[in-house]
């Protein structure tokens, strides 16, 4: 595709020749300079944070805003903190996750249809609904949030996820079904100290509720709506441009330029510690963007024009800003300006179907120095029809270097984005919601690239352990070839010389090595890699990072493995590449058809794969903690992504769909998701999957990289286990239950076909029994088997006679009727006894209180 755009590119000032999606160019100390630019804000509301910052507890990660303002202590292992998803999953094991809404509530209530409920001190993490249409969630109506007892929210959701509510529920902290391609998400973290409850006017259909759960309230401040958290959104909105912890004045960066011939390994950078690498970054000349861009936009039309706010950096030598348009719309013609002076013209020259156009202009210096932000506007001059525009990225000249410091992508599905930008169009004519262009690499180029990423492996070792190893590719977000990625942690950008960036804290002790390993057949030349180290304390309660990544066949009747890993640490996420098998000619099946799609369509769904749900199991807990709705859904999207449409938010994105090509045998899509807010923390062992399709029944060919630190050993231990059908056991215990009935149960699990058989007792009034806790306990979990046929089962917990809390268990399900799950006992209650009397009193009006078995876990 060398024609008159690539005349145009040679025109723009040296535009580069890798031009996929992003046409940033980073310099030598491009990290450091794009985060001074991006924390120059949040300099200014350093007193703020201050003010405001919580002192983090034991037996927590940071809690409410803290989480984004501290990123810094993503390495800080949680103790006996747990987190739990409420969902609409279908309790019968079927794929009714929503379609219906037959399990979206878990109960009636004055307000409507309740969806979670907890007592206790914890967070609400994150919330995600769709239902159709594509997302639409203007039928659930009023959304209520009740924190203490306490209204904190009561806004249509439809209000809410648009932003419309106000700060802090404002982009990205809240996405609609136009910003997350077919998800609505609420990203406010959402403290309470004594219970929560979250409440929709209707039937949501399809809902996930994240929560995190603490065994006390110490450290622990109800949400505050009136708190605007503007430094917090300030920071979020430079998703993928800037480092979220800020700058370190003490790190100092270290490059090398090399080559790696196939099967060796080239060392980066070795390091003495103790230490911190705060970012780490490279750049692989020889890779080129995959060529199928998905991007939506908008045009004005005579008399018209546009105009946004963009980032720059106040030390700049002047600023570069890059259009993505559609070329087959010939001659457009159009003024820009910068803070109303002249400051160039767009040309697009004739037209060129087929794929996308680019175009640079550089602003004279003079418009820019000395300044942090500009107004960009642009009007319109002449066109054939009209002038359109999909994406801008805005880079500043620093040191005599290229820096990337803003992006704005325009169009119908960026509301959020558009408006932090102050974005506005005259004369408006055209909105395109979803556009498939192509940049003109040719097939051996994007094979050369994809075999690259994929066989080049970044590998890193800390203190003698290799915790990283994984293609580079999928380490910075995308495993099916050079695709634009901008997430909170990491960034992939494909302009010339843009580099592959990743801000995620990696603690040492000792010494780390980091290195890139060449497992491929072509040598790798020219790569550059820069690794940005400072100074820190040896700390014991700081995990190692890890990169777990694992490619294989999906296996049927068994979940695809993000992690399986013994020890104590915190699961933050994961990028899946998921390359579907599903032939467009196959015949579709009652088994592996959506309940979306009618039964009588003869062909398969080739993208039956995202039917399947995650999974998530805790400190070998039985039942799932974490309990899905769908692979997109997982993703905070929906709707096979709005049937693949990518889309970039801090958290989760899809940012390649790939179809019948460009190394894509049939259907391929590439996501994210980094559970900062929702991190899943565990003491002894976390399983953490997903389904491939419905029934874990559809072939693929799946890969992925999950994001953890750990490496420590077990936090908990199992010290005592009181086993009901055992009379030896019970006596042994000095188990006492009034009004209690004994009777078989034969089920099983969610998420499992397994059986279990054992006898269940249920009491109606209260029981009681002595358990051990173990020498030097620093708490304990008291962990139940019982049975949920019956929802909302409740008593209140006391420890030696002294009142520990509410243990409120509202899940219900009549078809997989066993469930394990716990309390936390007080610390204050346990520590320096090796042994404890536990009552349980339920609840006037609440079902009898049933068990299995005891089990006692002490931290």
């Amino acid at each position: 595709m060398r024609d008159r755009r690539s005349d145009a590119l040679r025109a723009a000032r040296r535009l580069p020749r890798k031009f996929g999606a992003v046409l940033g160019v980073a310099s030598l100390a491009a990290a450091a300079l794009v985060a001074d630019a991006a924390t120059h804000g949040a300099a200014r509301a350093s007193a703020q944070e201050q003010e405001q910052a919580q002192p983090r507890a034991a037996g927590k990660g940071s809690v409410g805003w803290d989480t984004f303002r501290e990123p810094g202590g993503l390495a800080q292992l949680r103790g006996s903190e747990h987190t739990g998803q409420f969902s609409s999953f279908a309790r019968d094991g079927s794929n009714d996750d929503g379609f219906n809404g037959t399990y979206s509530c878990l109960r009636q209530a004055e307000r409507g249809c309740v969806i979670a409920e907890r007592a206790g001190a914890g967070e609400i993490s994150s919330i995600w609904f769709t239902r159709e249409p594509w997302g639409d969630v203007t039928g659930t109506g009023n959304i209520v949030v009740e924190l203490d007892g306490r209204t904190v929210l009561d806004a249509p959701l439809i209000d809410v996820v648009s932003g419309r509510v106000g700060a802090p529920f404002e982009w990205p902290l809240v996405g609609n079904g136009d910003d997350a391609a077919g998800g609505a998400v609420i990203k406010v973290p959402m403290p309470y100290r004594e219970s929560m409850r979250v409440t929709v006017q209707n039937n949501p259909d399809f809902y996930h509720v994240d929560y995190r759960s603490f065994g006390d309230a110490d450290g622990v401040r109800t949400f505050d709506p009136s708190d605007p958290a503007r430094d917090v959104l300030e920071r979020l909105r430079k998703f993928g441009i800037a480092d979220p912890k800020g700058v370190d004045p003490a790190a100092q960066p270290t490059r090398r330029d090399f080559a790696v011939p196939p099967g060796a390994a080239a060392p980066v950078a070795q390091l003495d510690g103790p230490g911190q690498i705060n970012e780490l970054r490279l750049r692989i000349p020889q890779v080129v963007p995959s060529p199928r861009v998905i991007d939506d936009g908008r045009a004005f039309g005579e008399g018209g024009g546009s105009r946004f706010d963009a980032a720059v950096h106040p030390r700049n030598a002047g600023v570069r800003i890059v259009r993505r348009f559609d070329p087959q719309i010939a001659d457009q013609v159009a003024g820009l300006s910068v803070d109303g002076a002249p400051a160039g013209e767009w040309r697009s020259g004739a037209a060129a179907p087929g794929g996308w156009g680019v175009q640079a202009i550089d602003v004279p210096p003079e418009l820019t120095a000395g300044k942090s932000s500009i107004e960009v506007a642009n009007r319109f001059t002449s066109s054939s029809v009209d002038v359109n525009e999909f994406r801008y990225d805005v880079q500043s000249l620093v040191d005599g270097e290229w820096v990337r410091t803003d992006v704005l992508d325009v169009g119908p599905g960026h509301p959020g984005e558009e408006a932090a930008h102050g974005y506005r169009i005259d004369n408006a004519v055209f909105a395109r919601e979803k556009l498939v262009g192509r940049y003109g690499f040719g097939p051996e180029e994007v094979t050369a690239s994809e075999h690259v990423l994929e066989s080049a492996r970044l590998r890193i070792t800390f203190d003698g352990q290799t915790t990283v190893d994984a293609p580079i590719g999928e380490f910075f977000g995308s495993g099916l070839g050079e695709h634009d990625v901008r997430t909170m942690m990491s960034s992939i950008d494909p302009g010339e010389d843009g580099w592959y960036t990743a801000w995620w804290p990696m603690p040492f002790d000792e010494s780390a090595t980091v290195e890139i390993v060449n497992g491929g057949g072509v040598p790798i030349d020219g790569m550059t890699a820069e690794v940005s180290v400072a100074p820190r304390e040896a700390d014991e309660n700081a995990g190692y990072f890890h990169a777990t990544h694992h490619r294989d066949r999906t296996v049927e009747g068994e979940d695809w493995n993000f992690l399986d890993v013994d020890g104590s640490g915190t699961f933050y996420g994961v990028t899946h590449t998921m390359r579907g098998l599903i032939p467009p000619n196959a015949t579709a099946t009652h088994r592996n058809q959506p309940l979306s799609m009618p039964e009588t369509n003869a062909v398969a769904n080739q993208r039956n794969y995202l039917e399947g749900d995650e999974r998530f199991y805790v400190n070998g807990e039985r039942s799932p903690a974490w309990y899905g709705t769908g692979s997109e859904d997982y993703y905070e999207s929906g709707w096979y992504f709005r049937d693949g449409t990518t889309f970039s938010m801090p958290l989760a994105g899809n940012p390649a769909h790939e179809l019948n090509g460009d190394g894509c045998r049939y259907d391929c899509t590439g996501a994210y998701r980094l559970q900062v807010p929702d991190a899943v923390p565990f003491n002894d062992g976390l399983v953490a999957g997903i389904e491939h399709g419905p029934d874990n029944d559809e072939p693929g060919d799946y890969s992925s990289t999950a994001y953890w630190y750990g490496g420590r050993p077990a936090s908990q231990e199992e010290v005592d286990r009181i086993d009901l059908s055992d009379e030896g056991s019970r006596d042994e215990h000095g188990y006492r239950a009034e009004g209690e009935v004994v009777n078989p149960l034969d089920s099983r699990f969610e998420g499992t076909d397994e059986q279990r058989s054992a006898p269940v007792a249920a009491a109606t009034g209260p029981v009681g029994f002595d358990v051990e806790l173990g020498e030097d306990n620093q708490g304990a979990r008291l962990r139940r088997i019982g049975d949920q046929a019956q929802a909302y089962q409740q008593v209140e917990v006391r420890v030696d006679g002294e009142p520990a809390g509410t243990w409120l268990q509202p899940l219900g399900n009549e078809s997989h009727r066993w469930l394990e799950d716990g309390f936390e006992l007080p610390v204050a209650l346990t520590e320096g006894k090796e042994s404890v009397r536990v009552e349980l009193i339920p609840v006037r009006g609440a079902p009898a209180w049933t068990a299995s078995e005891y089990s006692v876990v002490a931290f």
